[in-house]
């Protein structure tokens, strides 16, 4: 059996019992910067502040307008019980009656059907009556095969068409006159298509002197309406 020896050192202190001395730690290599993270970053951090910055200002930026709170018929007289006001970010391109001006608008009538939550807009009112001194009004039900696909709204140029029912003697033709008697007339006001049955009701301006007349065709159900083209076409 080997014998252990223990060699012993200057201090008396066996070499194996010597403690080691402070390890030093590892070298660690610093991150290496990228300037073009830093520069996309700093940009991106810009371009956010720009974007809150522009968003109150517009929230900021805002115009009391005038709005409607219950339906209006075409030609109703407007009161400030049909009016409201809100304070919104008016576009530019967006004409709308401002809240300081709600006076100017209330006691004219509605050249449009106005639906509740809308802005009013200045061309949607009119001082003037849809009917003009001279005019008669015609109420003409159209079934749904002849109301046209192209919406009636106000204003638009129309002719009344005399028709005269399947098999019935047409006095125009027995006068020698060429084509069908037709009367000049203008679109006040399109109901919506009455459930059930789809009957639009127009109401047709027509001088007073053809309005009796085409009263008696409607009545024969020998009427028909068609749409005069756009002055401007």
């Amino acid at each position: 059996m080997k014998e252990c020896v223990v060699t012993p050192t200057s201090g008396g202190i066996p070499q194996s019992a010597q403690v080691a001395g402070p390890v030093a730690p590892p070298q660690v290599s610093a991150r290496r910067r990228r300037p073009g993270v830093i520069a996309l970053s700093l940009a991106l951090i810009a371009a956010g502040g720009a974007g809150v910055a522009v968003l109150l200002l517009q929230v900021g930026d805002r115009t009391e307008v005038v709005t409607v709170v219950r339906d209006v018929e075409v030609g109703q007289v407007l009161t400030e019980q049909d009016l409201g006001k809100a304070s919104v970010a008016l576009d530019p391109a967006v004409k709308a009656v401002r809240a300081d001006e709600v006076e100017s608008v209330v006691g004219k009538r509605a050249a449009v059907e106005l639906q509740p939550g809308s802005l009013l807009s200045p061309s949607q009112v009119t001082m003037h009556s849809l009917v003009k001194a001279g005019e008669q009004l015609v109420p003409i039900g159209l079934k749904p095969e002849q109301v046209p696909a192209t919406a009636l709204v106000p204003g638009q140029k129309v002719q009344l068409v005399h028709v005269p029912a399947q098999g019935a003697a047409d006095p125009d033709q027995e006068l020698g006159k060429a084509g069908p008697q037709s009367i000049a007339g203008r679109v006040v006001k399109a109901s919506k298509a009455a459930p059930g049955t789809g009957v639009v009701v127009v109401d047709v301006a027509t001088t007073a002197e053809a309005g009796p007349t085409a009263a008696a065709w409607v009545s024969a159900d020998a009427l028909r309406l068609v749409l005069d083209a756009p002055e401007n076409s």
